[in-house]
């Protein structure tokens, strides 16, 4: 499925006809935790990032395990 996303404020839509500026992305996906289609792989929604219990100091990455990240600290 194709979708569309908005050049001016970066929402994300189905059909061009709903944005402002519309660009054609080419591709989008379905995403694991909620079932959202998103443009982006990379897509962290609410409840995923409310799992979230620590954040690396380094490259600032989040994770739910502080074994998952490099220098783990706890988000407070």
């Amino acid at each position: 499925m194709t979708a569309y996303v908005c050049k001016s404020r970066g929402a994300v839509a189905p059909e061009s006809g709903h944005l402002c500026d519309p660009t054609d992305t080419g591709k989008e996906y379905a995403c694991n935790h909620c079932g959202t289609q998103v443009s982006h792989a990379r897509h962290v929604c609410k409840s995923k990032a409310e799992a979230f219990k620590y954040f690396c100091e380094g490259c600032g990455r989040t994770s739910v395990g502080k074994e998952e990240v490099c220098k783990p600290k706890p988000i407070e």
